[in-house]
């Protein structure tokens, strides 16, 4: 069965809601936050930032939190286009495989359309089988292995 989706911005109000799909997010990826980054997120998320934004996926029936999106916009070296970095993609389990995921990337992929922008790109954990299906079909297999260095202690 397929959930109809209602996708929106966050707004301020979202607090509450978005914060429990986040801890969702989190707890998925095995990950804890401490709370001024996760307060300075979702200042940047319903602030106006140009930069980073957020979209939260809603049951077009009862109204209750699918899951979230957030990206970032920015310049690249290979094109003069911006480019958007899907960061965070996050649909409940109750929700998982029935469009939603597909939903948020097919409305970031159409707005990037409209927009110009040069590419829309995501990672995920080699071993997210349950998102790679998902990701293969949108986008096909990646090509690119990620490298990263964390910079913090």
């Amino acid at each position: 069965m397929k959930a109809q989706a209602i996708l929106r911005p966050l707004t301020e109000g979202d607090r509450p809601v978005w914060q429990s799909l986040w801890d969702g997010y989190c707890a998925f990826y095995k990950v804890r936050l401490p709370a001024p980054v996760i307060d300075g997120l979702w200042e940047k998320l319903t602030s106006g930032d140009p930069a980073i934004h957020g979209m939260l996926a809603e049951s077009a029936e009862t109204g209750e939190a699918l899951g979230l999106m957030h990206y970032v916009l920015h310049p690249h070296t290979w094109s003069l286009k911006t480019v958007c970095y899907l960061e965070d993609l996050f649909v409940t389990e109750a929700a998982r495989g029935q469009g939603v995921g597909r939903a948020l990337i097919e409305w970031l992929a159409a707005r990037g359309r409209d927009e110009g922008w040069f590419r829309l790109y995501w990672h995920t954990d080699e071993d997210n089988e349950t998102a790679r299906l998902l990701y293969d079909r949108v986008a096909g297999p990646a090509t690119m292995v990620r490298y990263a260095i964390p910079l913090t202690k």
